[in-house]
């Protein structure tokens, strides 16, 4: 018989995880995308939920570069109970006011919980969990956010055929508070762990030039990500012929995100990681352009297919060859690549409120990204031949 209240259980410990990762990065984050459709018919301007989604990510990258220096484990434990309560809340608060300056502190407060949920809370995990492989156990905790993007989707659709989007932000609170109950309780230590952080030296080698063209790659591909996880479902709707298959779109999104990470792991696995980075971002591009070039619906679900397992292949790709470059000494290294990655996710959303604004349509953001994502192309295939030209220049 299963018991799945063992705190120990390498079952219980993924479940756990990912119920974490479904409350903070999907009721606190991806159901704003969900529902941005009802609340943009409503009262929520386009300019506004670009720079709610803008505030979202520097919250997020606020708590990113914070999360770098909890080094105890019972500090991430604390820290990622802070995160679950403050996804809750800030949940509640979109539920029951429109009160714009609080809709903005809510979605800075809810980014930095995200931040404490996804990275804390799996630094927790990967410490509880007693599996040999943990990279194949990083890639079914990555499976979370699929999960995150579906279960919201549903929850949220399913709420709105009889109700408002602020009952389906009441709904989502009311899920998130009771998941959160289960996911606190396992993801702790029955005592205090008392193990010194070990520490390794700072050193500027580290960073070089094949180091920062990677970083600056994710730089691109946090770009890549922010726009259709903002807008995705309005960009569906508004081509002609689909309006109203936004959320099915979205729908999709999740769906294939939940088996990616664990797929992309595998091919990386096996063949070059640069070159199956580079594989994704070319699938993420055509995933992008898909709807200014067709309003058919199986492609634009096929968009949709493409956009959710590219960008939860590309965080479990460059995080996991990250980790494997900085070798002893990952902090320093995987906090310059969130903090890129982060000012990435910042950024986006501010030139897409203003190309929208000026062109009526989602078009020329879509261009804008797909010509920042090939940079970020470009930026790895010059790396690879840096890396190359340094191991002629040691055998010769």
């Amino acid at each position: 018989m299963i018991n799945l209240l063992d705190k120990n259980k390498n079952f219980n410990i993924l479940l756990a995880g990912i119920i974490s990762i479904i409350i903070g990065v999907g009721v606190a984050r991806f159901a704003f995308t969900t529902l941005l459709p009802s609340m943009l018919e409503d009262f929520l301007s386009v300019t506004n939920a670009g720079l709610f989604a803008s505030f979202n990510y520097a919250g997020y990258l606020s708590g990113a570069v914070f999360s770098i220096f909890l080094k105890d484990i019972n500090s991430k434990v604390k820290y990622f109970r802070i995160g679950i309560v403050l996804s809750v809340l800030t949940t509640l608060i979109l539920a029951t006011t429109t009160n714009e300056t609080l809709w903005f502190v809510s979605r800075v407060i809810a980014g930095f919980g995200s931040a404490m949920v996804l990275i804390v809370g799996g630094a927790i995990v990967m410490v509880k969990i007693n599996y040999e492989d943990k990279t194949k156990a990083m890639g079914i905790h990555f499976s979370g956010i699929g999960f995150a993007i579906t279960v919201s989707e549903l929850i949220a659709q399913y709420t709105l055929k009889s109700g408002t989007w602020s009952d389906a932000w009441m709904v989502l609170t009311i899920f998130a508070f009771f998941a959160s109950i289960y996911a606190i309780y396992i993801l702790s230590f029955d005592k205090e762990l008392k193990k010194e952080a070990t520490k390794h030296k700072v050193s500027k080698d580290m960073f070089t030039p094949y180091v920062v063209l990677l970083i600056l790659a994710y730089f691109t591909a946090g770009v890549s990500f922010v726009v259709q996880a903002t807008f995705f479902p309005d960009i569906i709707n508004s081509l002609e012929g689909l309006d109203g298959y936004g959320s099915l779109g979205w729908l999709v999104v999740g769906i294939a995100g939940i088996p990616s990470a664990i797929i992309w792991m595998r091919l990386a696995h096996r063949y070059n990681s640069v070159d199956i980075i580079i594989l994704a971002f070319v699938l993420q591009i055509v995933g992008i352009l898909i709807p200014t070039m067709t309003n058919n619906i199986y492609l634009n679900l096929l968009s949709g297919a493409l956009y959710g397992s590219t960008f939860i292949g590309h965080v479990a790709l460059f995080m996991h060859y990250g980790g494997k470059l900085a070798g002893k000494n990952p902090v320093i290294f995987m906090g310059s690549m969130t903090a890129a990655y982060g000012i990435g996710q910042v950024s986006a959303p501010l030139y897409s409120i203003a190309l929208i604004e000026k062109f009526g349509n989602y078009n020329m953001t879509l261009y804008v990204t797909a010509f920042i994502a090939s940079i970020g192309i470009l930026l790895l295939l010059y790396a690879k031949k840096l890396r190359a030209k340094h191991y002629e220049n040691i055998k010769y």
